[in-house]
């Protein structure tokens, strides 16, 4: 997934090198927290050599986990080198203090939920710029004619910008549960093997959570309960199920057969080794591809939850890949979807073409509203307009010539309704009348 789409910034939050960076920065915390607290032996002269000399190197953390198959110990035992290079002989070691009295955990889950927090940051960021975009396709496309399709049928006429407005509301309420799940994920835990403080005071907890803008969890039984990952991870799937419905409907309208939009297609750009004519939605196909991922990535999160007892490793290994490739994808099919919405290409004089493809039949739900108004049943009525529609629809489907749905109503004795009701019914604008109420909404979204 590595292209001009894949921005690096969102990749590098899941790099050993930024991990690490995070556990020497909680290890230096907590010494901090212990040298304020004053319970145990470290003095703030050693807090702060402890803050001057922190290092670590990932080669060298490699090369000691190697020996010791544990990253944890691995990366302490490097980072207290660095800490104790330059103390002179006979002098006590400052490094004894680091991870004073916690486990690993304590270290690596509150480091994973900073590290949610941070990918978290960017995808609202990229949530809201996409949904500022559909809004102002919106608005910008609120007048321009299309047929509405449903089961993929004709269906009553519309404006193209409703479907930016859609887009729009639901990237908002993606925005919303983002909000929410970046809030939800948002905890550290310095609390012991078994998370009852046996060996560490709550206020390194809170003292090392407060600095990396975190709360404290409640109660954490050595791990941070995997609800709160299974839940961000189902946001992150649901937001890409937006994703997916964004692009499969940019997917449909750039068939051949429909062509009302179409990809952004560059200078240069080849569709096909064998056809030079193909120009292929490959971008929103690649959109749609990547959602697949996400999506299954949510059922991984979700079996995460049941751990053995206080805790196990069983959630850890698919953690490693699961939450970085959500992430990592779903900034990348928001990439690729704020460049392909922004630059959408439209056709509005192939919706036109679109909308008059069935001969006016489109406009029968008017017809059966205007026929009971006249007095007849709705039964009676409806059997005039199907009737109708059906006849013109068999002329559509053998490609032969014949009257329009109108014309075919018009010369029904059965039809109640004068040219000038028909005039009015079959003009598109006539269903449009109350539409500037979507588009006033709309005006007030705000991300």
């Amino acid at each position: 997934m590595i292209d001009r789409y894949t921005r690096p910034e969102i990749g590098n939050i899941f790099t050993l090198e930024n991990k690490y960076a995070i556990w020497q920065e909680i290890e230096v915390l907590a010494c901090e927290a212990q040298a304020e607290l004053g319970k145990i032996g470290i003095t703030k002269q050693e807090a702060a050599w402890i803050r001057e000399h922190a290092a670590f190197k990932k080669e060298e953390v490699d090369a000691i986990e190697a020996v010791t198959n544990h990253d944890v110990i691995a990366f302490l035992t490097n980072m207290g080198s660095y800490i104790d290079a330059d103390v002179p002989a006979g002098e006590p070691k400052p490094s004894r203090w680091v991870h004073f009295g916690m486990t690993s955990t304590d270290l690596g889950d509150t480091a994973l939920c900073y590290q949610l927090k941070q990918a978290t940051e960017i995808i609202l960021a990229d949530c809201k710029q996409l949904g500022e975009i559909c809004k102002r396709r919106a608005l910008e496309e609120r007048d321009t004619l299309c047929v509405g399709r449903t089961h993929g049928i004709h269906a009553e006429p519309m404006t193209f910008g409703m479907k930016f407005g859609s887009w729009a509301w639901e990237l908002k309420r993606d925005y919303d549960r983002l909000s929410d799940a970046l809030d939800n994920i948002s905890y550290g835990a310095i609390s012991g093997a078994v998370g009852t403080y046996s060996s560490i005071d709550p206020f390194v907890e809170g003292y090392v959570c407060e600095h990396l803008g975190l709360k404290s969890d409640p109660l954490s039984t050595q791990v941070i309960s995997r609800d709160h990952h299974a839940y961000l991870a189902s946001v992150l799937a649901c937001t890409a199920a937006t994703c997916e419905r964004i692009a499969t409907e940019v997917r449909s309208l750039q068939k051949t057969d429909t062509l009302e939009a179409e990809e952004p297609f560059r200078k240069g750009q080849k569709g096909s080794s064998a056809m030079p004519h193909k120009r292929n939605p490959i971008t929103m196909e690649k959109v749609c591809g990547l959602a697949r991922i996400v999506k299954a990535n949510a059922q991984v999160a979700y079996d995460n939850v049941a751990l053995w007892h206080e805790r196990d490793i069983s959630h850890s290994s698919t953690e490693r890949i699961a939450l970085p490739d959500s992430f990592i994808g779903l900034d990348h099919m928001f990439q690729c979807l704020i460049r392909v919405i922004d630059g959408l290409i439209l056709y509005p004089e192939q919706m036109l073409n679109n909308l008059n493809k069935t001969r006016g039949m489109l406009f029968s739900s008017k017809v059966l509203l205007a026929l009971v108004e006249t007095g007849i049943t709705r039964e009676d009525a409806y059997k005039v307009v199907q009737g109708n529609a059906m006849a013109t629809w068999a002329d559509i489907q053998q490609c032969r010539q014949g009257p329009s749905f109108r014309e075919r109503l018009e010369a029904d004795p059965a039809c109640t309704l004068s040219s000038e009701e028909l005039d009015r019914i079959f003009d598109p604008r006539f269903f449009l009348t109350r539409v500037d109420v979507v588009f006033d909404r709309l005006e007030k979204l705000e991300f």
